[in-house]
């Protein structure tokens, strides 16, 4: 068990806590075994009848993955230790999803990334007036992961779940609803005694006790642009719209042409897709040839580690990316697919 997670039983609550505050609770390998040892655990114990998962600290549930960890694997060339981990990774946001007892997320503050890959399947998500939603993604040359070729393609998601994909910015509560990120709102003030309700009574009852409504927020004023099917068209949309369309513009223009393409191919694919399962081997074939690439590294490198905002991208324009390269990321790796049960159902529509 890592010791950056915390794995408790209060009342009839099973409660998992991802205990890494400094970092704002960025997941290692062991964070994500120990998650994975805990609900296993739970599966057949009739003293847990709710899973809760939460984060320490005032920040936030989770800010994704440890890329910087990863990108020292990725130079250092363990790249079978590197997929080892987004396959137990996504091993987790399944086993989240496939949980045969509610599981309540708590998805208060910074929730990004491998975030919502282990809040954001779950089947009861609490979002605060604090919570900053995203897939950052195309920022660090990389596509959305963790599940989001499924939940960004989803009809509820709509134009937002394209404008998170190939703008890389975040989301609030009311917004996260809307798409169908997340269920329930419940103001910060209230998670303790949230909480202390789980502990003693079905998740149902005790979201509804507490549970107000997130009120009006950013979301439906995102252009009509992200209704187009390919980058190069949204961005010829944007540029053809008013200001501040052309500044969206100018910060996709920003991001890893590659990872644009790479994201915009994966959530049409997803549209596509029968289940979450199908999703995460679509992703596990995009990281596997991520990793071999010169755009993911650099752009950890540019965000995290030197920090100085000026990633070197390889290709460098939009124009410059082809059809060939944006297909190399979906093809099987030599490693194999990733290989989860089929889900018989599922605890959340996904019309």
């Amino acid at each position: 068990m890592s010791e950056d997670v915390v794995v408790e039983r209060r009342g009839r609550a099973g409660i998992i806590t991802l205990d890494r505050p400094k970092a704002m609770n960025a997941l290692t390998h062991g964070m994500v075994l120990a998650v994975l040892e805990a609900l296993d655990g739970w599966r057949d114990n009739d003293d847990v009848q709710t899973v809760v998962i939460r984060g320490a600290g005032e920040r936030g549930l989770c800010a994704g993955g440890d890329v910087v960890g990863l990108r020292r694997s990725i130079l250092d060339g363990e790249l079978d230790a590197t997929l080892r981990f987004f396959h137990d990774e996504y091993r987790m946001d399944a086993a989240v999803a496939r949980c045969p007892k509610p599981v309540v997320s708590l998805m208060d503050g910074v929730v990004l990334g491998g975030g919502i890959g282990i809040g954001g399947h779950a089947s009861h998500r609490v979002v605060t007036e604090r919570s900053r939603i995203g897939f950052p993604e195309v920022t660090i040359g990389f596509a959305p992961d963790v599940g989001a070729s499924w939940l960004l393609s989803r009809p509820e998601a709509g134009r937002i779940g394209q404008w998170m994909a190939l703008t890389g910015q975040p989301i609030g509560a009311a917004a996260a609803i809307r798409a169908g990120l997340a269920d329930h709102h419940v103001p910060a003030d209230r998670l303790d005694a949230l909480l202390a309700r789980l502990e003693g009574e079905d998740a149902d009852a005790a979201i509804a006790a507490l549970a107000t409504d997130a009120g009006p927020g950013a979301g439906d004023d995102v252009p009509d642009a992200f209704d187009e099917p390919t980058v190069g068209a949204v961005l010829a949309a944007l540029d053809a719209g008013g200001e501040g369309d052309r500044e969206v513009a100018a910060l996709i223009r920003t991001k890893s042409p590659t990872g644009l393409r790479v994201a915009a191919e994966a959530r049409r694919r997803g549209a596509e897709l029968p289940h979450l399962e199908a999703a995460l081997a679509q992703e596990l074939r995009i990281v596997a040839h991520a990793i071999t690439t010169h755009d993911l590294a650099e752009g950890i490198r540019a965000q995290l580690v030197d920090k100085d905002r000026d990633p070197r991208w390889q290709p460098a324009t939009l124009a410059e990316v082809t059809d060939a390269d944006v297909d190399a990321y979906f093809a099987a790796p030599p490693s194999g697919d990733l290989d989860l049960p089929t889900p018989a159902t599922t605890k959340r529509s996904t019309s």
